[in-house]
C-alpha cells in the first residue's frame, strides 16, 4: 500500500538525509510544496542559498502563488495522483515538504497524510518569516529525533520504514 508523509522540520533539521535514507529501505519519492516557486526563483535570480534572507524571498514569493491562484498546493495534487497511478514510477513512498500548519492540515485530509516532525539540537530557530517560525506549533503524528549520528538516523529511518510503510 502507498503511503503519503508530510516532512517538516527546521532548516538544517535533517528532512533530506531522512528521506534519502528511508529510500534505502522503501522507494521513497521526494517533492516539495516550494519546487515551482524555486522554479520561477531561479528565474528571477535566485541563486539557490538559504540564509534568512532567501528563506524570508522564497516564503513571500509562496504566499503570492498561494493567494494568486494557489498553484502550489495544485503541484502537489497533481503529484499525489501521479504517484497513486504509478505514472512517476515503482514508489510505496511519497514524502513532501510542506511548511504552514493550513497546508499541512489540509493535506492530511485531503490524501491521508501523516505529518512527520524531524527535530535535531543543533538546527538554528529561523524566525524570518511564518513557515520557520510557526514550525512548533503543529500537531505531528511522527516525530524523528536527528540529534544523534548517521548511522542513528539511517537506524531511524529503517524503524520508520518498517513501523509505517511495511506493515
Amino acid at each position: 500500500m502507498k503511503r503519503i508523509f508530510i516532512m517538516n522540520g527546521m532548516g538544517g533539521s535533517g528532512k533530506d538525509t531522512f528521506v534519502e535514507m528511508l529510500n534505502e529501505f522503501v522507494p521513497t519519492l521526494h517533492i516539495s510544496i516550494v519546487d515551482k516557486v524555486k522554479e520561477i526563483a531561479r528565474s528571477i535570480g535566485w541563486d539557490g542559498s538559504k540564509t534568512e534572507k532567501d528563506r524570508k524571498f522564497l516564503f513571500d514569493l509562496k504566499t503570492v502563488l498561494d493567494n494568486y491562484n494557489d498553484c502550489n498546493y495544485t503541484y502537489i495534487r497533481e503529484k499525489v495522483e501521479a504517484f497513486n497511478s504509478g505514472e512517476l514510477g515503482d514508489y510505496d513512498v511519497l514524502c513532501m515538504d510542506l511548511r504552514e500548519k493550513h497546508q499541512i492540515e489540509r493535506a492530511k485530509k485531503d490524501f491521508g497524510a501523516k505529518a512527520v516532525l524531524v527535530i535535531r539540537d543543533s538546527a538554528e530557530f529561523i524566525s524570518s518569516n511564518d513557515a520557520d517560525a510557526n514550525v512548533f506549533s503543529i500537531d505531528y503524528d511522527i516525530i524523528i529525533n536527528n540529534s544523534g549520528t548517521l548511522d542513528e538516523l539511517r537506524d531511524e529511518a529503517k524503524k520508520f520504514a518498517v513501523k509505517y510503510v511495511l506493515v
